[in-house]
């Protein structure tokens, strides 16, 4: 793997996109862009996520051109800059390959590989991949997700996900999962992934959380979504507390401090 999953991670979110929920159009130029990378590097972050399309609840799809347009840049710039891992969030087999050529060290995909040449592609790349459980699609995942047991399901998508990446030829220590918090799921169905996040921990496989300033936080709270720090820092802590490995966020240096609490009295030793 290319990170140290022996203690939990930071993950910073830099979207260079014009609609993204949180942060939509404040780093889509390069300058805003690296400003805020250096931010979250001094912060502490232990990698950067890169992604050029929103995949907000109701987001428009982009072309692959114009994805590479605004994350290549951006990767370059990152890379030449700072010494730290670049994630790039897309599922676009030409951006993948594009990022990865840029710089980009880690491939993070919300539809797990899914689309056509994507899997093939990340196994050619030879990077660590995160795959993501998506109901449906941006545009449509909101619209009434059901499922009978959503932990198992969930679980069982992601295995299966996983065997695929395997047969493709990819190393088992470069596979991470996520849950997909607030894709294709229901406030209810979020919280049940929270609460038993411990059951996808036991596939051995690292999981990644991204629930930073998400609707269920909103949802919970009443909260608008740049009020909505507290509650993120509660459901990360939540998250490391059922063993996940990743945290993705929007405030960095609040999440490193609330892992080096966590850490302090996990790994304290006894008197």
């Amino acid at each position: 793997m290319l990170f140290d999953l022996t203690h939990p991670l930071v993950m910073g979110i830099l979207n260079v996109t014009p609609d993204s929920f949180s942060d939509g159009g404040q780093y889509s130029a390069l300058d805003d862009a690296l400003r805020q990378a250096e931010k979250m590097v001094s912060d502490g972050a232990d990698i950067l996520d890169i992604g050029g399309e929103s995949t907000r609840p109701g987001a428009q799809s982009v072309e692959a051109s114009e994805e590479i347009d605004r994350t290549v840049p951006v990767i370059e710039a990152v890379r030449a800059r700072f010494d730290i891992p670049i994630s790039l969030d897309t599922s676009k087999p030409a951006v993948m390959r594009a990022g990865v050529g840029a710089g980009a060290s880690m491939i993070n995909d919300v539809n797990a590989l899914r689309a056509p040449e994507a899997l093939p592609t990340a196994a050619e790349l030879d990077v660590p991949v995160c795959l993501m459980h998506m109901r449906g699609e941006p545009r449509t995942m909101q619209n009434d997700p059901r499922y009978v047991d959503v932990v198992t399901e969930v679980r069982d998508f992601l295995l299966e996900r996983a065997d695929r990446c395997l047969q493709a030829g990819i190393l088992r220590e470069r596979i991470l999962i996520d849950p997909g918090f607030g894709f294709g799921k229901s406030l209810q169905h979020n919280l049940l992934l929270l609460k038993h996040l411990d059951m996808l921990v036991d596939t051995g496989y690292p999981v990644l959380v991204g629930i930073s300033r998400k609707s269920m936080i909103g949802m919970l709270t009443g909260r608008k979504v740049q009020d909505r720090l507290a509650g993120s820092l509660a459901a990360a802590m939540l998250a490391l507390e059922g063993g996940g490995s990743i945290l993705r966020v929007h405030d960095v240096a609040e999440t490193v401090d609330l892992v080096k609490v966590w850490e302090g009295v996990r790994f304290v030793a006894p008197s």
